[in-house]
């Protein structure tokens, strides 16, 4: 039983609408939260709405049966009663004009899920109906059974649009959101602000989850999702296994560093290893590991911090030095270079990052390792994605890459994952359903370099 609850594009109100939903069914149901697309903020907002770790559904990183294992697999860990997917952008966006692959709608069609369609319907009526009808028709495989408008003005206004969107689109209108500031929410350079960092956000979802409980027709919402038909069973591994020695894998985890798929742990920890956390931010020294992974997150805005912490950094730089593998995606990547807008990082890699006012990259990347490295061998390829404001200067360096860049844009030439003795850092975040061999492969050669 599940839902997809998508936009008719961008900035429509999808992550409020969408995790207020959580938070009101969570009331009564255990509600299973997933995101759409590559994205790992949204997801903290629906874990707080419902106790249930949010998880990612792609179909540039998935195949179909991926997809719907991940889903049937996630179900079944929080036994929860319903599955409700957050969708990215507009409904049909994906990385052509004309297939679905990196779309919501792809997703829908994965899953066989009904639609609930989110329209902006400021200074909108009969003109919503129409819209509706160009999102039904263009594609009739997608089942769109419900629409909430968003942003309507008053009551007489909702029922005026919800009359032509009923009677002209023959869609149920299942709610309407007035505009309410109060409602926004806080946004920087990667998109919203992680839960994690913005105070009094348990209040924030609280409030959302009593909005959609007033406005929106849960009842309804709860009989299109128990009509949602069967979902035929996945069977794709996530994930390859094989590793049968124990070891130990330090993960970055603070304020700073919080971009990681849970499916990469989890992927870990199927190839035998502890995951022991640790703060870049807050902790003296590294723990008693055997690796270490540095996922993403925002250390430009802790940079002063993180340059304090000097006996961390010199900790990281020692057990680089000692061989030990260490992997790190984009913010990793910039706290293990020298430094970051002037400021003192680990320097396992002697080249500045600095940020930048223009996005630097924003893609969805397809790679291929051009060495043997600790994620994968030489000629394998991996899919992930890149997004970032921040640049690394290599000067007129020739360091090692790890990866030739097929589909995006790395560090630098078409190159990325910058490689020195057993780490490797890279601008491209990876999921581990497009890269199966990255649990059994780094926790190999952690327990080698023990």
């Amino acid at each position: 039983m599940r839902a997809v609850i998508a936009g008719t594009g961008s900035a429509v109100g999808k992550t409020t609408i969408s995790t207020g939903i959580m938070r009101a069914l969570s009331n009564e149901y255990d509600i299973q939260p997933f995101k759409a697309g590559p994205d790992y903020i949204d997801p903290t907002y629906h874990g707080l709405a419902t106790g249930n770790i949010s998880r990612n559904l792609d179909s540039f990183f998935m195949s179909e049966d991926q997809i719907r294992e991940g889903f049937q697999r996630a179900m079944k860990i929080s036994n929860a009663d319903f599955g409700i997917v957050e969708g990215v952008r507009g409904l049909y966006e994906g990385i052509s004009s004309l297939n679905d692959v990196g779309s919501t709608a792809s997703i829908a069609k994965a899953l066989n899920a009904p639609v609930i369609l989110i329209l902006n319907s400021r200074s909108l009526v009969k003109s919503a109906a129409a819209i509706v009808i160009g999102f039904k028709t263009l594609d009739p495989s997608i089942k769109i059974e419900g629409v909430i408008l968003n942003y309507i003005k008053n009551r007489k206004h909702y029922l005026k649009t919800k009359e032509a969107v009923e009677k002209l689109a023959d869609t149920t209108v299942i709610g309407g959101i007035s505009r309410n500031d109060s409602i926004k929410v806080e946004e920087r350079h990667l998109g919203l602000v992680p839960a994690i960092e913005r105070q009094n956000i348990l209040q924030s979802i609280e409030k959302w989850g009593d909005v959609m409980a007033d406005n929106i027709d849960l009842d309804a919402l709860i009989s299109i999702m128990k009509g949602s038909g069967k979902l035929s069973s996945g069977r794709a591994p996530l994930w390859d296994e094989g590793n049968r020695n124990k070891v130990k894998i330090g993960v970055a985890m603070d304020e700073v560093f919080t971009f990681y798929y849970r499916e990469n742990l989890e992927a870990l920890e199927a190839n035998n290893a502890d995951i022991i956390p640790f703060s870049p931010l807050h902790d003296e020294e590294l723990p008693d590991v055997d690796g270490i992974y540095i996922g993403g997150g925002y250390p430009e805005i802790f940079a002063n911090e993180l340059e304090s912490n000097q006996s961390m950094r010199k900790s990281i730089l020692k057990f680089h030095n000692e061989g030990n593998p260490i992997y790190a995606e984009c913010g990793g990547l910039m706290y293990l270079s020298k430094s970051i807008n002037n400021r003192d990082m680990c320097n396992v890699f002697n080249y500045p990052s600095t940020m930048t006012k223009n996005v630097q990259a924003l893609s969805y990347v397809i790679s291929e390792a051009q060495r043997d490295n600790i994620i994968l061998k030489k000629g394998e390829s991996f899919r992930g994605h890149e997004f970032h404001y921040s640049k690394v200067d290599i000067g007129n360096a020739k360091p090692k890459f790890a990866f030739k860049i097929i589909r995006g844009k790395g560090i630098f030439g078409s190159q990325d994952g910058l490689m020195e003795n057993n780490t490797v850092a890279s601008y491209v975040h990876t999921h581990v359903a497009a890269c199966t061999q990255f649990g059994l492969n780094f926790t190999t050669n952690a327990y080698l370099h023990e």
